[in-house]
């Protein structure tokens, strides 16, 4: 028969304080406390909120508005409607006609270094809180590229940067998208770059920046770090795994 050793009250609170995990709960009888319970399931209420709701794209228009003079530009997807969106991700990865032919037929033809999505993904919740922040931290680090409109989607997942990225004739991609709530992290916002977006690239093509939240990682480290491979990407001319392989190669020379 198992034995259960519980842990003192003081190192149960010194190991809260190290993550925001669910330990060292106690009990009473054979079920969790009452508190624990309420918390456990408010938070899941929170994480489930957060994949149901629709990002409010006009009051984020305006605060990307606050930032940058860059032409902003709203788009929607082949999943009409939330439901659709979670039950059909394929959806989510291109663009719906109406918004396909506002890209195509746009007068101004040029080619960009970089375009700059803003998705809801699986949080429109870490998108209104963090999305604005974050480029308003980036936009100093890449001052003098080339930007196309920022685009601004709905029910959309991460390829969809790709179709969004060749018809504005970018050389780079860089979707920022609500991921998927945790129970404690329902608004983490997560970022993925694409070196010559098109149509058919894979997740292995892409390079993430991922938890960016006060929480987790900050916006200026994520806007540090995101200018860092935006530059070696244009630099280097790929993202995704053959840019951390080599990477990975340089960090070991230097430890050499």
């Amino acid at each position: 028969m198992n034995e259960i050793f519980p842990i003192s009250s003081s190192l149960a609170a010194r190991l809260r304080a190290l993550t925001p995990a669910r330990i060292a709960l106690g009990r009473t009888g054979v079920s969790l406390a009452t508190r624990d319970l309420l918390d456990f399931q408010s938070c899941h209420a929170r994480a489930r909120d957060a994949v149901h709701a629709r990002l409010e794209t006009s009051a984020l228009a305006a605060q990307l508005a606050q930032i940058t003079a860059t032409e902003i530009l709203t788009l929607g997807t082949a999943a009409t409607d939330r439901a659709t969106y979670l039950q059909r991700p394929d959806l989510g990865r291109t663009l719906d006609a109406t918004s396909a032919n506002l890209l195509t037929e746009r007068e101004e033809k040029s080619t960009f270094d970089l375009a700059l999505i803003v998705a809801d993904g699986l949080s429109a919740l870490a998108v209104e809180r963090h999305a604005a922040l974050l480029l308003a931290e980036l936009l100093p680090h890449i001052n003098g590229w080339a930007l196309a409109p920022i685009c601004i989607v709905e029910q959309a997942r991460v390829a969809v940067s790709d179709f969004i990225g060749a018809a504005l004739g970018a050389r780079i991609a860089a979707i920022l998208i609500g991921e998927r709530p945790g129970l404690n992290s329902p608004d983490s916002l997560g970022v993925y770059i694409t070196y010559d977006p098109r149509p058919g690239r894979t997740d292995a093509e892409r390079t993430c920046i991922s938890n960016v939240r006060p929480e987790g990682l900050s916006y200026a480290q994520a806007a540090a770090e995101m200018a860092g491979i935006l530059k070696e990407a244009r630099r280097l001319g790929f993202t995704g795994v053959a840019l951390q392989n080599m990477t990975r190669q340089q960090e070991a020379r230097q430890i050499k």
